[in-house]
């Protein structure tokens, strides 16, 4: 294979926001006529201004190391202050970033990146071969593993041979290497970074950071790109819930805000302030359930709690239409996703199931939920309704985000949320038994076999094939239920510009918000 390759309780800190509740919005807005939605702005970007983002969540843990970025604001820091080799752009087409080209050899057990010569870190140095190396020794440092070191398991050094040539060297072929270091959280730093005082070559650098709270970002002179910044600031601000969030939006003391729910999007579009944006996308956001304690090691316990879901009614009831319908599998965008019988509701068969399992009159369970992400409690409570006509009685244990993630990887049953990814990548970071955020404790051999395979596969049908029948397994006897794909919804003031449909499931244009601009309407 010669070719080139591209491929985890506050207040809201805004105060004096009119306090209206989701529900009295709906009242209120339901009873009259729709202005529509605002004119896009025309002209050329503008220079300069700030730019207030709000989104609900964060907490004491949050970071400004992208490494380890979990929550939204973690990585919408390491979005803006980091670049990685490589980038997913709006379609959701791997592109070269600080990587001028990365090629592999003919059995995909050495890839070669040649560097851009033009970039330099906020502080002014020029970025070599030297820094790249040490961003990736830092993430897969064995005593401090950073969120991208389970996709390098493999990698036996890495090494520079001149001052803008690395190469990485496997001990076992990895056909997907690209797709691996275009992360987000592959984060390249100096060899000399320090946490406490972040330097990268992203279009902003930190000026504040105030944890759970928000954040200051300014522009960066030495910026590389050939985009932007436009904005002399973002200011970054988390929101306790979605009903502060908006407020914030409607009483205009944030310009945009990520993940607007879905029921709210007419209401907010009809208000000629504001604008919608819209994105078709990958993400998921499924229920988990851990393959290594009761009730879940039974794979027909499994495959009852999936057989419950009425996927459409999930769809229009949680996502008010903006989505599609999953069939338990992730990664919708890889060219390998393969089409099995889509699965339906099917009540009488979960009971059954249910009964084989040893639970004939039903089985209680809890499910740990909290406002992680838009439409994750709603799709709980249509879950419970649902799965109450097989005798599954669900408890719902809504916590505060802070609690919430203080327990991550530990409940039984729980949801979470994914942004696009392609297969390989995904069982990487979610599914493999070393994976940093294998939420169901998933570890099976069979499947385990087939993608170490398909990573060494350097053809791309056969990986397809070895593709295909781990999600097979993920399909038949999975511990996920992915009942659909969300559409990404975000709502900003007509007054910005520059924010565009983006597939990888990232708020507001894939968080790039060195394109966005302020301007004024034509």
């Amino acid at each position: 294979m010669s070719r080139e390759r591209w491929e985890p309780s506050r207040r809201a800190v805004l105060g004096g926001a009119v306090v209206i509740g989701l529900s009295g919005l709906l009242a209120a807005c339901s009873g009259g006529a729709l202005v529509g939605q605002a004119p896009a702005l025309t002209g050329p970007p503008k220079q300069g201004g700030r730019l207030r983002v709000g989104f609900v969540g964060g907490g004491a843990a949050d970071t400004v190391d992208g490494a380890i970025a979990t929550n939204l604001g973690d990585i919408a820091r390491a979005i803006n202050m980091y670049d990685s080799l490589l980038y997913r752009d709006d379609d959701y087409a791997l592109q070269p970033m600080l990587a001028a080209s990365l090629r592999p050899n003919s059995d995909a057990t050495v890839w070669t990146a040649e560097l851009r010569r033009d970039v330099k870190f906020c502080d002014g140095r020029g970025m070599t071969a030297k820094d790249v190396v040490a961003s990736v020794k830092r993430i897969i440092d064995p005593d401090d593993p950073k969120s991208g070191a389970a996709g390098l398991a493999h990698l036996a050094d890495v090494v520079a041979l001149d001052d803008h040539t690395v190469e990485f060297r496997l001990s076992s072929p990895d056909s997907a290497l690209d797709d691996g270091l275009g992360q987000y959280s592959m984060t390249i730093v100096p060899e000399d970074f320090d946490v406490e005082n972040p330097v990268g070559t992203g279009p902003y650098m930190l000026e504040s950071f105030v944890p759970a709270r928000s954040t200051v970002l300014k522009a960066n002179p030495h910026y590389w790109g050939e985009e932007g910044p436009y904005l002399d600031t973002i200011e970054l601000l988390n929101f306790n819930d979605t009903d502060a969030l908006i407020n914030a939006l409607l009483s205009s003391q944030v310009d945009v805000v990520a993940q607007i729910p879905a029921a709210l999007s007419e209401v907010i579009e009809s208000d000629a302030r504001m604008r919608v944006l819209d994105s078709d996308t990958g993400m998921w956001l499924p229920f988990t359930m851990r393959t290594d304690v009761e009730p879940f090691d039974d794979e027909r316990v499994r495959q009852a709690f999936r057989l419950v879901v009425d996927r459409e009614q999930m769809i229009e009831q949680v996502l008010s239409g903006h989505g599609r319908v999953g069939n338990d599998m992730f990664a919708p965008y890889d060219p390998a996703y393969p089409e099995f019988p889509q699965r339906t509701q099917d009540i009488a068969e979960a009971k059954r199931l249910l009964a084989e399992a040893g639970y004939p009159d039903g089985i209680d369970i809890e499910l740990a939920t909290a406002p992680i992400q838009a439409g994750v409690v709603e799709a709980a409570q249509v879950y419970a309704e649902q799965a109450a006509e097989a005798g599954i009685r669900v408890t719902i244990n809504r916590m505060d985000l802070t609690t919430y993630w203080g327990g991550y990887l530990e409940y039984p049953f729980s949801q979470s949320f994914w942004y696009t990814r392609n297969f390989l990548p995904q069982s990487n970071s979610g599914s493999m038994p070393d994976a940093p955020f294998n939420e169901t404790h998933w570890a099976d051999e069979e499947f385990v076999q087939l993608v170490e395979q398909a990573r060494g596969e350097t053809d791309d049908d056969a990986r397809g094939a070895l593709i295909e029948e781990a999600q097979r397994i993920m399909y038949e006897r999975g511990s996920l239920i992915i009942w659909g794909f969300s559409d990404q919804l975000d709502a900003h003031q007509s007054y910005v510009g520059g924010l565009v449909p983006n597939a990888t499931g990232l708020p507001l244009s894939g968080f790039q918000l060195h394109r966005v601009w302020i301007g004024d309407l034509s």
